[in-house]
Formats: C-alpha cells, structure tokens, sequence
C-alpha cells in the first residue's frame, strides 16, 4: 500500500476536521460534568462533613475545564499557568488574562475591562451585577428543580482553557508526527521503515486492515485520513490526560463538547455518504405499508441515536476513570489515616495501568464503530 497517498490526498480534509473541533471546543470549553456529582455513597459523604472536606467539588474541580493549569500550592503559593480570556461582549473583544481573577473560584473577584465588569464563578466567566457589596455580584435564582442557578447574563467565551490548550498541542503533535512520517515515504520509498515510520506504520496498518477494510470494504481509502485522525487524536488526548501535571492534566476526550463534535462530524460523513439502499432503508423500509409511520421514525431517530452512543460512550468511559482514580487518592485524607495510603496508592498505580488500555481500546471503539456506521452507509445494495 502507498502510505504516502494516505497522508497527502486528504491532508486538507485532516485540518478541517481540527479546524472544526477547536472552534467548537473554546465556545464550550466551559462545559461541566455536574452530572457527575451524584457519584459518591451516602457513607462518605457523612465522612466529609465529620473531617470538613468536600471531596464531590474536589473531584469536578480537577476533572472540569480550567483558565490556568494549577501545578502546586494555595493562594499565594499558588503555583501554575495562566491562560488568556478572550470575550466576546456587546462592546466588542475583550481580552486579559486569568490571573485577575486571582483564582477566586467563588466567583467574589470582579475584572473591569473596557468599561464592562466581569465575575467568574465555577469557571464560567458573566457579566458582574451592579451591586457593589462584596459577594453580590451574582443574581441567583432558584430553577424548577429547587436548584440556584446564576441568573446573570454570559458573554460569548473563546478563552483558551485547559482542553482548548491540549487540543492545540495534539494538533501540533500529530501534525509534526504525520507530516514526519510522510516525508519519510517520499525520501524512502520502496525502503524499510526505520524512526518513527517503523513505529508508526504497525498502527497504521492496525487501522486499515482492522477497522477500515471490514467495515467499509473497497471504498476504504476514501475514509482512512479520517479514520487515522480521530484515531490518533483520541488516543493521543486520552494519554494526555493521563499526565498528573503540564502539559497534561486536562480532561479532553472527558469532555462532553469534544466528544459530541467528534460524534457529529461521524454523522455528517455517514449522511453525506449514504447511497440510496441507505436512504431507501429509512424511508421505504421493508415492511408492509401500513408500518410506514411507525417504522419510519424509528428509522430516522435510529441514525441520531449511533452518534449519541458514540459520544456518551467515549465521555463516560474517561471520565469515570479520571473520578476513580481521584476517589482512590482522596480516601487518605477522608479517613485522615497514613494506614490507608498505601493501599490507596497500590489501587491508584493499578487503576492507572488500565487506564493506559483504556486510553487505546476508546480510540479503537469509537473509531471501529465511525467506519461501521459509515460502512453501513455505502454498502451496495444486494
């Protein structure tokens, strides 16, 4: 096979591709898994209250997005990164950076730019009230289930985070890998592989005899680019986060605007694709006629629901495991107790070496199931 065609003939369609995923990831990094929250058992929570520890923020804080990498330390030996917001406001761009906030996470710290106020509370950044008191800068307001929530109106928010930073660097990563390995086809052709081509080919060959050749038969080096790219972008981003500290740490693939952008651009190619058994299948099923109308909205809500699981499955998965591992760290200082830690720790280094399998087998799943829902796509009809 011509490796050197794989990369070069859709090298515009790879860029887009992460073109697309930055632009939808900085106006949503700042989505949240509270969803999450309800993870711990009754037991430990009754832990928390008795040592004063508050192990549920403790969890979502580390695994939510962030303007700044925390390295060590508190308040004035606080010690990390600092990010630049970048706000789009009714007065135009507003940009400085995160260290005016003075990471205050309880949203109390007030930024005047440009003649506008600004409050950050559970890294989501609003417009500051009017009030001048101290802590009341945020209206809140009670939703139908009794919840508070923030009632203060929000800009439009492109600043770089955590994930959009780790984003950026996988790009440059698997774009210094590829472009490196391509060259190394064109200068050695018909040669060994040898560096980082010999290390790359196995995997390359992984994904096209594994998952694109079953799945999408002859057609298949139409869709490898593709496939190669949210291959290695998932796996890349999933060790990333495996890094404790900078430049790792963020929750990339663990993030749900991520991964429903990768879902969605699945279902676009998959519906750009389809042939006319595919579209055939959904609105002339083979049923009696009189099944049509129930039948055919099963049909149609059956192509939204792959790309829901797709992107479900791959959040879920990263997420529970960064939670796991966080949970196992925290039960030393729940139980306050230096006989805890060392097997605290043990199931931590053990909990991390799956995590290592599991960085590569999402990769696989979510790429092995994009060509089946593509495959089933362009199928010929027999």
């Amino acid at each position: 096979m011509e490796f050197s065609h794989i990369f070069n003939s859709r090298g515009a369609n790879i860029i887009a591709f992460f073109a697309l995923l930055f632009t939808f990831s900085t106006s949503s990094a700042q989505n949240d898994i509270a969803s999450t929250s309800s993870v711990e058992s009754e037991s430990l929570q009754e832990l928390e209250k008795e040592n004063g520890l508050d192990i549920n923020n403790f969890i979502l804080h580390h695994i939510a997005d962030a303007h700044e990498f925390h390295f060590f330390g508190e308040g004035e030996n606080w010690k990390g990164i600092y990010f630049p917001i970048i706000l789009l406001t009714d007065q135009g761009l507003v940009t400085f950076s995160a260290k005016n906030f003075q990471l205050d996470h309880d949203g109390v710290v007030v930024v005047e730019k440009n003649g506008q106020r600004f409050v950050r509370y559970h890294n989501k950044i609003y417009y500051a009230s009017e009030e001048a008191e101290h802590g009341s800068f945020l209206s809140m307001t009670t939703n139908e289930k009794g919840e508070h929530v923030v009632s203060n109106a929000k800009p439009w928010d492109f600043s770089i985070t955590k994930n959009v930073f780790t984003i950026l660097l996988s790009i440059a990563a698997l774009c210094f890998i590829f472009i490196s390995v391509a060259n190394s086809y064109k200068k050695r052709e018909g040669k060994a592989p040898k560096g980082l081509q010999s290390l790359i080919e196995p995997i390359i060959i992984f994904v096209r005899d594994d998952i694109a050749k079953p799945n999408l038969g002859y057609k298949y080096e139409r869709y490898m680019p593709y496939l190669l790219t949210v291959f290695f972008f998932i796996w890349f981003n999933n060790m990333f986060g495996l890094v404790p500290f900078f430049p790792g740490g963020a929750n990339v693939t663990g993030n749900i605007a991520v991964t429903m952008v990768l879902a969605s651009i699945t279902l676009l190619i998959t519906l750009f694709s389809g042939n006319k058994a595919y579209w055939g299948h959904i609105f002339r099923p083979n049923v009696p006629w009189w099944l049509y109308p129930l039948m055919i909205p099963v049909e149609i809500i059956g192509v939204f629901t792959k790309p829901i699981a797709l992107m479900i499955r791959l959040f879920a998965n990263i997420t529970a495991g960064h939670i796991l591992v966080l949970a196992l760290i925290s039960l030393i200082f729940v139980f306050e107790s230096v006989a805890v830690a060392p097997a605290s720790i043990l199931f931590v280094l053990f909990i991390s070496l799956i995590e290592l399998l599991v960085a590569f087998i999402q990769a696989f799943i979510f790429t092995i199931l994009s060509a089946l829902f593509i495959g089933m796509a362009i199928e010929e009809h027999h």
